[in-house]
């Protein structure tokens, strides 16, 4: 395999991702950030030589021929496989989720359901799961419809109405009716496999059609942000309400780059972002489940502990960088990395998007859980520390490893803290505190101007004094620190047209860095800078931007971090949280309203 062309599944607890032809090539259990047991995608070489291990195919005899489809607004991924013979089978995928005994219920469980749907096709079906970052090859023991692979951490059980010696054996057979397959924790079925199967199936596409239907999506582009939605939701581990940036490690940004890194935590600064589009949505739920995440982080840096850019998905303060030495990584081009040494950066806009992910809680009706004066009395240490940051040197939004500058982002959120806390004393009746807050970020505002605009550029530039240019201030609008009209603002959309963009894609900057010159476009880039050029009139070429980008997405609507601006080719972690908000955004923005159409 030498692209990104996965189908995810999952159920916000833990995800998996499906090749073309419906192999399992990533998984990591119990959770996002446990280790893999299907680890293929990090084994597969240069010239795509099938890996030995660290996988879960269905395979069919003489195969020709695959084609997907999601069953319609849900995440279950249904491929069907064709032969040279006309022989087919169809293998339905998915992860079950749905409400049970007032709790919602989400195994740790991949259901596979596999049926012939042409001729007498003829599968094998191979399991080879791999332990310890593929150091491991487990012990196999089996009994009378189930297998286990036993490791040093974890366990995992298929139980199957399949013949449980031809899955064993790998053997070649027959696919006379269908046959399904659980896999996943160490535990017996109540009921016949079948049976289990069925009732996961219709209740998982209950619940994610009840979902959707509740989602206030824009008159155009209705499937791509239903989908990019889905994938958001598919991105929140439910349990503690974090939300990762996305589903794998060590994916490069480019080609033999170095640049791999591990994405299976919650940035603060990322989760924000894809709360807050959520919301826009309607889909508060997530809001109230990150508010319970970031009400622990919160308490926790009041505690005297140092906010940090990233946790673990349980809040754990170190999740330390190593590299694996037992997976060649994609495509061969290593390193891989497991934790992200990140969560050690000094990065002053936390404090902004702490704020900011909480700030619809003091106002927001709907919500079950609003919020109050003592989250308040919680937050205002976070202002005070972005008051005092505003002007020292930070590692930045792009997370620079080796040199520290004033980013203008950075002290963006910062005032950006302080306004909304202004907004939020005012809420709630808090006169004299609103009043100190707002002289504190109109200071703050007025010193930004100052010392972040270049004459040179004739816009705003990546750092207090500095020429270079940097496409995360083109959230300014967005932010509410300068209006779409303001020609400070058009301006630094300009500059950063002129500097960061190559053909229909943008840069996150142009300056080397730790690494070198970056090669490929920053895809959530792509997308502020369509919205930066819609909210400042351009709106056609805006439009004409967003088709292209969207014409990137993998055969199933899927985005990565990066896409090259010459090949079209996806890189980097995937699926991305980050690519998949600005998607949504663009469309709300872009789209004719709903009032004009019916």
């Amino acid at each position: 395999m030498s692209t990104l062309d996965l189908g995810l599944i999952g159920n916000c607890c833990f995800g998996a991702l499906v090749d073309p032809y419906a192999r399992i090539v990533w998984c990591c259990l119990p959770r996002f950030d446990g280790e893999p047991v299907f680890d293929a995608l990090l084994r597969i070489d240069e010239e795509a030589a099938p890996a030995e291990r660290g996988f879960f195919a269905v395979d069919l005899s003489g195969a020709v021929k695959a084609e997907r489809r999601y069953v319609s607004n849900t995440p279950v991924l249904v491929t069907r496989v064709e032969a040279a013979d006309g022989s087919a089978i169809e293998i339905t995928d998915f992860a079950p989720r749905f409400a049970q005994h007032d709790r919602m219920f989400r195994p740790t469980t991949i259901v596979r359901h596999v049926r012939p749907v042409a001729g007498l096709p003829r599968v094998r079906v191979r399991i080879r799961p791999a332990f310890g970052w593929g150091a491991v090859e487990p012990q196999v023991t089996r009994g009378s419809n189930h297998i286990r692979w036993v490791g040093p951490s974890q366990t995992v059980r298929l139980t199957t109405d399949a013949v449980p010696a031809y899955v064993m054996d790998e053997s070649w057979f027959l696919l006379d009716g269908p046959a399904t397959f659980l896999l996943g924790a160490d535990e017996s079925l109540r009921d016949s496999v079948p049976e289990t199967a069925r009732v996961f199936f219709d209740n998982t596409v209950r619940y994610w059609r009840d979902w959707t239907r509740s989602l206030n999506i824009s008159f155009e582009w209705q499937e791509e942000v239903i989908r990019a939605a889905i994938t958001l939701k598919l991105c929140t581990f439910e349990e503690t309400g974090a939300v990762i940036a996305a589903m794998t490690t060590s994916i490069p940004e480019a080609p033999n780059s170095q640049r791999n890194w591990d994405y299976r935590y919650c940035w603060l600064r990322d989760a924000y972002f894809v709360v807050h589009t959520l919301n826009r949505l309607s889909a508060t739920r997530t809001l109230e489940h990150y508010l319970r995440f970031i009400q622990n982080v919160v308490a926790k840096s009041t505690e005297g502990e140092v906010l940090q850019p990233l946790y673990s998905l349980t809040l754990e303060d170190r999740v330390e960088e190593m590299i694996v030495d037992t997976l060649p990584g994609y495509r061969g081009m290593g390193p891989v990395r497991v934790g992200n040494q990140a969560y050690l950066q000094v990065q002053h806009d936390v404090f902004g998007a702490v704020i900011l992910a909480v700030t619809q809680s003091f106002f927001d009706t709907r919500l079950v859980r609003m919020g109050d004066e003592a989250l308040y009395r919680q937050l205002t240490p976070l202002g005070r520390a972005a008051i005092e940051r505003f002007e020292v040197p930070d590692a930045g939004i792009w997370e620079l490893r080796t040199r520290a500058s004033v980013h203008t982002f950075s002290a963006m959120m910062c005032w950006a803290a302080a306004d909304r806390l202004a907004r939020i004393a005012t809420q709630l009746g808090l006169a004299d505190e609103a009043a100190d807050w707002r002289g504190h970020a109109d200071t703050m505002h007025a010193r930004l101007c100052e010392r972040a605009w270049s004459d040179r550029l004739g816009g705003f530039a990546a750092t207090f004094g500095g020429d270079d240019l940097d496409a995360s201030l083109l959230l300014m609008h967005e932010l509410g620190f300068l209006a779409a009209s303001d020609p400070r603002f058009v301006g630094t959309v300009e500059a950063i047209e002129k500097g960061l963009k190559r053909g229909s894609h943008v840069f996150r900057y142009d300056a080397p860095d730790d690494f070198g010159t970056p090669e490929v476009a920053f895809t959530v880039c792509t997308f502020w800078f369509i919205e930066a050029l819609a909210v400042i009139g351009r709106k056609d070429e805006a439009r004409a931007m967003f088709e292209e980008i969207l014409a990137c997405r993998n055969g199933l609507g899927l985005l990565s971090e990066d896409v090259d601006p010459v090949t079209g080719e996806l890189w980097g972690n995937f699926p991305q949280t980050y690519s998949m908000v600005g998607l949504i955004k663009c469309a709300m923005r872009l789209s004719r309203p709903w009032e004009d159409v019916v």
